[in-house]
């Protein structure tokens, strides 16, 4: 059995990445205390190599070998703090898989983050992105972040402000590297209204009597809803919503609008968030496949990868879909994993 924090060389990652994509890590550490954390750094500023934080793997595409150190956080903690009233905080290690720290706070009947189930990765990734889904977002609830700032070598406590949420964008993003999260805490509550106004939520529950829902029951639904429509990487990997729905001003979205009276998306005051999925399966590519990777057939915004297909692979498949969505369109996808290595 491999120790926490020991150094291993030539480790395959094929199984630490969920599109299932096989890439090696010239140097591999997985650690489980921030103190180990320092020691992985420290050793990676010695060896003169460059260090890549790794959660599930859920939001990368490995486009090549990697050539540094691969430090796996497995950081795991999970309590309650500040239990007052209805609310309590949720204490997180970032080495916390996300969808089982979602039941547990679902089971325990508090709210927040039952729309955020069956997310695939950790929970040190989650705000990376702001993961979010079904009208929530985890801006919606969390309180603060633990971090090693890698600037300073100090650890660091950053509020919801200082974390600069937007849609999948966060200053983790702007500021890559600088940040490695070790914790994360959320307020929840038991009486917080349910968020159940997507529409598949809504034909979900249509009929049921809503009085008596638990957080369990909306995870379920989600659960349910996001069974239907995206593959389990398990069974068929893939690294979930591959593009963005991008952002259009009002202008654009009711030229838009105009061309294409069906066009799906999500209008609000200034700008309007246009289905990526409906621009990609107009461009014809849902449920296409070749001899390694694809499209999934019941959601074109998911990458698939069929058979032992290469990151390159799953680049070129994306880069086509792209440039096909932008030449009809005019409008430029944004990926939503990001990529070790080169694009093609």
């Amino acid at each position: 059995m491999t120790r926490s924090g020991e150094i291993r060389e030539n480790v395959s990652l094929g199984t630490m990445n969920s599109l299932g994509i096989e890439a090696r890590a010239r140097y591999f550490v997985s650690v489980t205390t921030v103190e180990a954390l320092r020691r992985a750094l420290a050793w990676a500023s010695e060896a003169s190599v460059e260090p890549l934080l790794l959660g599930g793997g859920s939001n990368l595409v490995f486009a090549g070998d990697y050539p540094g150190l691969v430090i796996r956080i497995a950081i795991a903690r999970r309590c309650w703090e500040q239990v007052s009233g209805d609310e309590a905080t949720l204490v997180l290690g970032a080495g916390e898989n996300w969808h089982e720290s979602v039941l547990y706070a679902a089971s325990s009947g508090y709210r927040g983050i039952e729309n955020l189930a069956l997310i695939p990765g950790t929970v040190g990734a989650a705000p990376v992105q702001n993961i979010g889904a079904y009208g929530t977002e985890l801006q919606d609830t969390l309180v603060d972040i633990r971090a090693l700032d890698r600037q300073t070598g100090n650890e660091v406590v950053l509020t919801n402000s200082l974390c600069h949420f937007s849609y999948r964008d966060s200053v983790f993003k702007h500021e890559p590297g600088r940040y490695v999260i070790t914790e994360v805490r959320l307020r929840l509550s038991r009486t917080r209204p349910f968020s159940l106004d997507y529409r598949d939520l809504c034909d979900y529950f249509d009929g049921q009597d809503l009085r008596d829902l638990t957080p369990l029951d909306v995870a379920s639904a989600v659960m349910a809803v996001r069974r239907r429509k995206l593959p389990d990487p398990e069974q068929l990997p893939n690294a979930g919503s591959f593009f963005k729905n991008p952002v259009v001003p009002m202008a654009t979205w009711e030229s838009l609008k105009e061309q294409h009276p069906e066009i799906a998306g999500y209008p609000g005051d200034d700008n309007a968030k246009v289905a990526a999925a409906w621009l990609i399966d107009q461009c014809g590519w849902k449920g296409y496949r070749n001899s390694r990777v694809g499209v999934h057939n019941r959601q074109a915004l998911v990458l698939v990868n069929h058979s032992n297909g290469s990151g390159q692979d799953v680049l070129a498949l994306a880069s086509r879909i792209r440039e096909d969505v932008e030449a009809r369109f005019g409008i430029a996808l944004e990926m939503e994993p990001g990529v070790i290595g080169s694009c093609p």
